[in-house]
């Protein structure tokens, strides 16, 4: 049995809907995510799909709305958990720790949007539980992170002409240099959907 699980974190229509979405780094993240998934089935890992809910915010993670699911393309596996959070990392507000156990999974692949956020939030508490932790950047997506000062509402090309504003890859590349050596092994996509099955 496999001791590893694929951690799919909020890849859900509710960043498709939001208006910077159009600055996104990997808009092909639906498929990044989607050979990830083929190639830990094909593996035998668990998957686990985890979606971001604020119920009651009127905004796009409100369920009501209709944004809290996985982008189309994408579909959990019948024997596959879906946990919904309410918490920038996976396992606060969730039961992922206890389905993690009952499968006996030692190794956690993180994969997701954003990178910088639930991603690595994630990543860092699973390694401080004991997990090892595997971070596969390219199979990470985010947008373009403003200065903490700027409006929330502040339109995206007000925020991509800010020269403040950090680019996707160089929260990126913080979020890599961060978590290396530290919280997670950075991992590419090629490589991992490269691994051999088990024999």
């Amino acid at each position: 049995m496999s001791r590893t699980a694929l951690i799919v974190i909020d890849v859900q229509e509710s960043f498709r809907a939001l208006p910077n979405w159009p600055a996104v780094n990997r808009p092909d993240i639906a498929e990044r995510v989607a050979r990830l998934v083929r190639a830990a089935r094909d593996r035998g890992d668990l998957v686990v799909w985890v979606l971001h809910a604020e119920p009651g915010s009127a905004g796009v993670f409100d369920p009501a709305n209709g944004y809290v699911r996985l982008i189309d393309g994408l579909e959990p596996g019948p024997e596959e958990p879906v946990v919904t959070k309410a918490s920038h990392n996976a396992f606060t507000t969730t039961n992922l720790q206890q389905v993690l156990t009952r499968h006996g999974v030692t190794e956690l692949v993180i994969s997701g949007i954003r990178t910088e956020q639930c991603c690595e939030t994630t990543a860092r508490i699973a390694s401080d539980l004991g997990y090892d932790v595997v971070f596969v950047t390219d199979a990470t997506a985010t947008t373009p992170l403003p200065h903490w000062t700027v409006p929330l509402d502040t339109p995206l090309e007000q925020v991509l002409a800010d020269p403040r504003t950090l680019s996707p890859e160089v929260v990126t590349e913080r979020t890599e240099y961060a978590l290396a050596r530290r919280f997670a092994t950075i991992r590419t996509l090629d490589d991992l959907a490269a691994e051999p099955m088990p024999s």
